[in-house]
């Protein structure tokens, strides 16, 4: 049976619009675009990629439970209107396009798409992105704060370095690149992103440091052979928690781990087990119905300050 091109969108309130992108993300792993109505204040989001008709009843199916679940901790997603069209083949891979525009992050850091024309700053690394169909623009709330922490964990007099897990398009582990980080290491469990990822480290010309390998946070040894300055986890919750002491291994003494991809409503159990495991919340930032947090091993909290 041929894929054809379709858009899968849900119409929901403008609170919840995050939220609502991140489980269309997970579904379908492909970067999303939103419309907000100020005169109704409903949002719709939207993902575009070729799908198989026999699919379509699966990925409803999968959404109402999706939505359901986010109502459960206390999201208003109504109206929670799902639609699955077809498009034009022409219109789906650069709809989205119109809703990347460029990212600048203070004075040492812009994040831009390949097609725009926006000058870096004298101060800024820039770093150039084509997300293609993997996850990562750097628009998203947890993403943002995952930058902002690693200019603020950066000391330009001390070798420092990062590891990514999940990196999706490799935004932030060539942002970490760029602001001096080395060794720079990411990973991801879908190949696409993996392609993606290292498309993207050409593309930034960092390939030659950094190389994206194909990994599972479930799956890697329990006692890794390198262990990093700061780690960088944008997973979902119930991920972070199951793999919490995988995620802590990998923390070198003194080092930072950066939590996010968090509901607000989720984030006090998060941060239970991880304060469980000896571990403090230094910073943390909420931003609509996300919240993310980064955590110091508590007895070198003091030091590091």
């Amino acid at each position: 049976m041929s894929k054809l091109l379709r858009s899968i969108s849900i119409t929901t309130s403008l609170s919840a619009e995050d939220a609502v992108g991140v489980l269309l993300e997970l579904e379908q792993g492909q970067t999303l675009s939103s419309y907000a109505d100020a005169l109704t204040r409903l949002s719709t989001v939207s993902v575009y990629g070729e799908i198989e008709t026999r699919d379509v009843a699966g990925i409803k199916r999968r959404l109402r439970e999706g939505l359901q679940a986010l109502a459960d901790d206390g999201i208003d997603v109504a109206p929670a209107r799902i639609q699955v069209k077809k498009v034009p083949a022409r219109d789906w891979s650069e709809s989205w396009k119109r809703h990347f525009k460029p990212l600048d992050l203070g004075p040492r850091l812009l994040v831009k798409p390949t097609w725009s024309r926006r000058v870096p700053k004298k101060t800024q690394a820039l770093v150039i992105l084509d997300p293609g169909l993997s996850f990562g623009t750097g628009q998203h709330a947890t993403t943002r704060f995952c930058f902002e922490q690693f200019v603020a964990l950066r000391d330009p007099q001390s070798v420092q370095s990062m590891l990514d897990v999940g990196t999706g398009s490799g935004i932030l582990a060539i942002a970490a690149v760029k602001l001096g980080y080395q060794p720079v290491n990411a990973f991801d469990f879908d190949p696409d992103c993996v392609r993606v990822a290292n498309e993207n480290t050409e593309l930034n010309e960092v390939a030659s440091v950094l190389t994206v390998t194909h990994d599972d946070i479930t799956q890697v040894p329990k006692k890794p052979k390198q262990r990093y300055s700061v780690v960088c986890a944008n997973l979902i919750y119930d991920l972070l928690i199951a793999e919490r002491d995988r995620l802590l291994a990998r923390v070198a003494p003194g080092g930072s781990l950066v939590l996010a991809g968090i509901l607000e409503t989720q984030f006090g159990v998060v941060r239970k087990a991880f304060e469980e495991a000896g571990w403090k919340l230094v910073a943390a930032t909420t931003d609509k119905e996300w919240r993310s947090g980064t955590f110091m091993e508590d007895g070198a909290t003091q030091k590091a300050r």
